[in-house]
């Protein structure tokens, strides 16, 4: 690998704001005691899954716990924190998930985008979304394409809700972006050129 994008992951600094890439996903933001406070929250598809998460927040100082219900879903929240109040209030219209209009994907938010729903199938690599938020995909989508990783919208029916990113050289950009995979993530889950 040549030099590091200066949107690289790990180019910079954890940040709170790299919280965003958990909203492009399945993640939720709930404001509190009228937008003095927030959480962010976010459904995953193991318990490996949500350490993961849980770990890449803690690095960006940001304490998060995880749930187990009785159905066996995975969830991990942040307690509520004034911190993520401007996230929260970019990320909502009234209880309406919305895509802040001046959306920038850097490598910090594309990695916790990644950890919390990427997955490979076949020969390209997929970014989940929010099925309960379906107004934000195309959004997305276009603000994916501006980070120089134009992708393909995929339906529930095609295996979606997901963005699909294929071809060599965009999934190269994408393993720079996001960085080396943390400890304990599957192979299939993290990006790679």
């Amino acid at each position: 690998m040549g030099q590091l994008s200066f949107f690289s992951a790990e180019a910079r600094q954890p940040c709170v704001g790299d919280l965003a890439g958990l909203l492009c996903g399945p993640g939720q933001a709930l404001g509190f005691a009228r937008g003095r406070a927030a959480r962010v929250s976010v459904g995953v598809d193991t318990r490996a899954r949500a350490a993961a998460v849980a770990a890449a927040l803690a690095e960006r100082g940001v304490q998060a716990r995880i749930d187990l219900d009785e159905a066996g879903s995975v969830r991990v929240a942040t307690a509520f924190r004034t911190d993520l109040t401007g996230l929260a209030g970019q990320w909502l219209d009234g209880d309406r998930k919305v895509v802040p209009p001046d959306l920038a994907l850097d490598g910090g938010a594309l990695r916790l985008w990644a950890l919390a729903s990427g997955r490979w199938v076949e020969s390209g690599y997929f970014l989940g979304l929010d099925p309960e938020a379906p107004d934000t995909h195309e959004a997305l989508r276009k603000a994916l394409a501006t980070s120089g990783l134009p992708s393909t919208l995929l339906t529930e029916k095609a295996g979606g809700p997901a963005l699909r990113v294929v071809g060599r050289r965009r999934l190269e950009r994408l393993a720079e972006l996001v960085g080396r995979a943390p400890t304990g993530v599957a192979e299939r889950t993290w990006p790679a050129a």
